[in-house]
């Protein structure tokens, strides 16, 4: 996508805030020119997800990959009320177990690798949050899930361990994001779209300024615009209003805006009380 995006664009600095499955579609925001400098802040972001898990079979990459075989029967036993009775376990904040064909890295080796040459490898557990898990329907074995959940979460691996806790096997069988932090599907454009326009499809990146409007703002007048961008420390006195920022949380992430608006970085809270620049978008 970005390799794609970044020819259709005849840009070269264009990345992602967060990789999905190749089998899967949907959200995929990218951040191109200085905005790559934020990629880091928005992967962190919520994701959220339309879900398909067949239940019934199990498999070594958690989802259907290089599946040809028909669907397998429905198991016998597996009613709505036996899977809104496990769902329970899969909310809040857990420890789970990355799929083996994944990215994570074991030993400086991506994982996936390591599986692919038939090595024995188990990812370690990392701590990951479900904040909803919804049973959207389920019918001839197949369970559609509403997720959302915090960064860092695989939903193969809570189709697979929703399978082992049913006793009956299940894998991914489709996966959709909907929505990743602020930006859902009615603000998407498709890749084809993109390719297709060509450098004309900058008329659909947005400005620096819709980005991480869950960070508090503070707006700097002339002098602390050059502060700010020569990557000085934020005074009261740079500031376009004269009340510092509250609460006085050290370590909090402030926006840095001019008085136009415009998004010039990110900044945190030192221990004397200043905002020092940590992300310099201008």
């Amino acid at each position: 996508m970005v390799a794609r995006t970044r020819r259709a664009l005849n840009t070269p600095r264009i990345g992602h805030t967060g990789t999905l499955d190749p089998l899967a579609t949907g959200v995929l925001p990218l951040v191109v020119g200085r905005a790559t400098r934020l990629a880091a802040l928005l992967s962190g972001a919520d994701k959220e997800y339309e879900a398909a898990v067949r239940l019934g079979l199990a498999t070594k990459t958690y989802d259907a990959a290089h599946l040809t075989e028909a669907p397998p029967p429905p198991p016998d036993g597996v009613t709505t009320d036996a899977i809104e009775a496990v769902l329970p376990e899969f909310r809040g904040t857990y420890e789970q177990v990355p799929p083996a064909y994944s990215a994570k890295k074991i030993k400086g080796v991506a994982s996936y690798k390591l599986a692919r040459r038939n090595e024995s490898v188990q990812p370690a557990p990392v701590t990951v949050t479900v904040h909803n898990l919804t049973l959207v329907s389920y019918a001839d074995g197949l369970a559609t899930l509403r997720v959302t959940s915090g960064a860092g979460f695989y939903v193969r691996s809570l189709a697979h361990d929703i399978g082992i806790r049913l006793g009956c096997g299940a894998h991914l069988e489709r996966l959709r994001r909907t929505r990743a932090g602020a930006f859902d599907e009615s603000a998407a454009v498709t890749l084809q779209a993109v390719e297709e326009a060509g450098t004309a499809a900058s008329q659909w990146l947005l400005p620096l300024g819709v980005l991480l409007h869950h960070l508090p703002e503070v707006v700097l007048n002339e002098r602390g615009v050059r502060r700010a961008t020569h990557g000085n420390d934020v005074a009261p006195g740079d500031l376009a209003a004269a009340a510092s920022p509250d609460p006085p949380g050290q370590g909090q992430r402030w926006r840095l805006l001019d008085e136009a608006g415009t998004l010039l970085g990110i900044a945190e809270r030192g221990p004397a009380g200043l905002l020092h620049p940590v992300i310099v978008l201008v």
